[in-house]
């Protein structure tokens, strides 16, 4: 036989070993017809277009569009991801003891402190105003701020695997972004509070009754959480086919955003404008308040009583120059996320030592708050004596 009448047979026989045994995309076993499959392959056998040209056989694969106007094999590669992998302090392994110790006692003190001042306001009933039961729902939201975050990245310290899966990680986000976002809210309200007590002394028990601080506060929590789910929505709304390492210790916004497969400039962008919206409206609306507190401050006649109403907005206004600070610098920033270990570091802070300062400082710089806790302290052990 020629080398021509041999390469006639060598085409048909190199097809049959190509031949999948399984079944095609489209439904078409490897014995179909040769008719395009709806997953743009043909099948095994030789189509009836393709014609011999010499001695030898030319075999095309075609691929059809997608309905969306992509091929499909894409789908394949942008819904590989299933989980992601946070970095965290993997590339500080001889600290992960010394680290996972610091982080565990800081979080234990943050805890017993915020349980300790929801219970002391529940408990001491001089301290059942506004003013305190919007203390107590702040502990009570940085309880829940530090449970989102602080054990998953004490466990990934612990253990070998640093694994998240992508419903964890947009779980762990909303609920991180709507506590955040509450804070900041809540913070304001707080900052409305001291205004009224301040400059409507008089109208205070009316503006501030139970009814409309439970309204306020149910739209706080409603705000922050529907901001959260607009961010969220908007980062999860594509695939991710980058990478699946996130170059952070938690789901947050930019390290995340980073691993979409479509355009993020623009996803970031809209983000980057509502966190505006959020921190400095918010941030404005407690430097307005603040402004006519001081107004109605420098008006008092006597110096014990300018002190008197300073002090009771010194805790608050602690707490909101340490959230805004760190919250506009982490997320305020054009290039957020360029820097990961600077980001990381700066999280740390926000996550681990900001919530500790809540207890701390309202608990030291808050006169009542402390003669409350002695009188509660005092009452127990009282009744154990007995």
């Amino acid at each position: 036989m020629d080398r021509s009448s041999g390469e006639m047979f060598a085409g048909p026989r190199r097809l049959g070993e190509m031949r999948p045994d399984r079944e095609l995309p489209g439904g078409q076993d490897s014995a179909g017809s040769g008719s395009l499959s709806p997953g743009g392959l043909v099948s095994g056998r030789e189509p009836s277009g393709l014609r011999h040209r010499g001695s030898s056989y030319n075999r095309t694969l075609v691929l059809s569009p997608s309905p969306l106007g992509r091929p499909a094999n894409r789908f394949a590669s942008e819904s590989s991801i299933t989980e992601f992998v946070l970095v965290g302090f993997s590339n500080l392994p001889d600290l992960r003891t010394t680290l996972f110790a610091l982080f565990f006692l800081t979080y234990m003190v943050t805890l017993s402190g915020n349980v300790t001042i929801i219970t002391i306001i529940h408990v001491d009933r001089t301290l059942h105003t506004p003013m305190y039961r919007f203390l107590a729902v702040l502990s009570l939201s940085e309880t829940c701020y530090t449970l989102v975050t602080i054990p998953n990245m004490l466990a990934h310290l612990l253990l070998e695997s640093q694994a998240i899966s992508i419903a964890g990680c947009r779980a762990q986000m909303f609920f991180f972004l709507g506590l955040g976002c509450s804070h900041c809210f809540l913070l304001t309200l707080m900052g409305y509070d001291r205004y009224v007590a301040i400059c409507h002394p008089l109208r205070y028990s009316v503006i501030m009754r139970p009814t409309i601080c439970l309204s306020l506060g149910a739209v706080v929590f409603c705000s922050g959480f529907s901001v959260a789910l607009i961010e969220t929505s908007m980062i999860f709304s594509s695939p991710f086919c980058h990478s699946n390492r996130v170059e952070h210790f938690f789901c947050d916004i930019a390290p995340v955003l980073k691993l979409s497969c479509a355009e993020s400039a623009s996803k970031g962008l809209a983000i980057f404008f509502l966190s505006i919206l959020v921190v400095l409206v918010s941030f404005l609306l407690i430097l307005l308040s603040y402004t006519f507190i001081v107004a109605a401050i420098v008006r008092i006649p006597s110096a014990a009583g300018r002190h008197k109403a300073f002090s009771t907005c010194a805790a608050h206004l602690t707490v909101v120059i340490v959230h805004f600070g760190c919250a506009s610098i982490i997320y305020l920033r054009p290039d957020s996320g360029a820097n990961p270990d600077q980001d990381r570091l700066i999280a740390v802070f926000y996550t681990v030592v900001t919530p500790l300062l809540n207890p701390v400082v309202y608990t030291l710089r808050n006169k009542e708050v402390r003669v409350a806790l002695r009188r509660t302290l005092a009452r127990g052990c009282g009744s154990q004596t007995f």
